[in-house]
């Protein structure tokens, strides 16, 4: 599908102290029974990266959030994963948002499970591609994955570039990128860099200290699991080949996530790496489109 929805009008909401920047696409026409579709990313990445797959969704209202931290919205390094879902919380009140259908891709998925089981009224349904929600042994080790004196690799990324094409032709041929739609990978790009604090060229929207943080913190919400044991809703968990944990290809999900959802149910797509939103946009959104029905 070509794009074929004018831009997005990016909306600023104050939570937790922070601006949170969501971009708002509004219906081609007016659908009652068509639900509000919340967006959220996976570390590192934006809202903007949904854009292939709202293409899809003419008749529904899109609310693709940048969290904490990424995109447009502030917030520096965080240390627990539940600032996330409190911020979304926030904003999903403050929109007048309730039983929105709500898609997550890994860390956005996980933040999206922990807003529904704090506030079972914000969604009617939830897709969930790979989600970044663990067996319980790994939430049961005591030491963090990364410290501040052994950090993750992430903080060590390139973040300056004159431009969006500089930043395209650096990552185009590298993997996971070589294997992104070319419509979501430029988006990536285009919308993944701000004018740099010091002037001049552009920077990372989403700082490698940042998204080291991310990764840091990733044990820090184990309490995901007894909450997804709350979430009373149809929630479609889409995972993909599972590998290895250090590969960012591999799914990070627990295969028996589902049976502790009440009306879980589990879609394994082998064919398909963690990047499948960002690999088959149209495939993705045929996902979404059935299970919302």
């Amino acid at each position: 599908m070509s794009n074929t929805r004018p831009e997005p009008l990016a909306r600023t909401y104050r939570v937790n102290d922070i601006d949170l920047v969501v971009h708002e696409w509004a219906p081609a026409s007016a659908n009652p029974a068509a639900p509000p579709l919340v967006f959220a990313h996976a570390t590192g990445f934006h809202g903007r990266v949904w854009g292939a797959v709202a293409d899809h969704f003419p008749e529904h209202r899109i609310h693709a959030i940048d969290l904490r931290g990424h995109g447009r919205s502030g917030g520096g390094p965080i240390s627990d994963w539940r600032i996330m879902a409190s911020d979304v919380a926030q904003f999903l009140d403050q929109a007048g948002l309730s039983h929105a259908v709500g898609i997550g891709h890994s860390m956005g998925a996980h933040t999206l499970v922990q807003v529904a089981a704090d506030h079972p009224e914000a969604f009617s349904r939830l897709v969930l591609f790979d989600p970044v929600i663990l067996a319980p042994e790994f939430y049961a080790l005591p030491e963090p994955l990364y410290t501040a004196d052994n950090p993750h690799p992430a903080i060590r990324r390139k973040r300056d570039f004159a431009s969006p094409e500089e930043m395209m032709e650096r990552f185009r041929a590298r993997d996971p990128y070589c294997l992104f739609d070319a419509r979501v990978f430029e988006d990536y790009c285009r919308h993944g860099l701000l004018p740099a604090a010091a002037g001049e060229g552009m920077e990372l929207a989403c700082a490698p200290e940042m998204e080291a943080s991310v990764y840091g913190s990733s044990r820090s919400n184990g309490a995901v699991l007894e909450a997804a044991k709350t979430v009373d809703i149809p929630v479609l968990v889409v995972r993909a080949q599972m590998t290895d944990l250090n590969d960012f290809k591999s799914s990070p999900t627990w295969p028996d996530l589902a049976k502790v959802l009440p009306q879980g149910t589990d879609l394994y797509r082998p064919d398909r790496t963690h990047f499948h939103p960002f690999e088959d946009p149209a495939d993705a959104a045929r996902i979404i489109a059935e299970f919302i029905g």
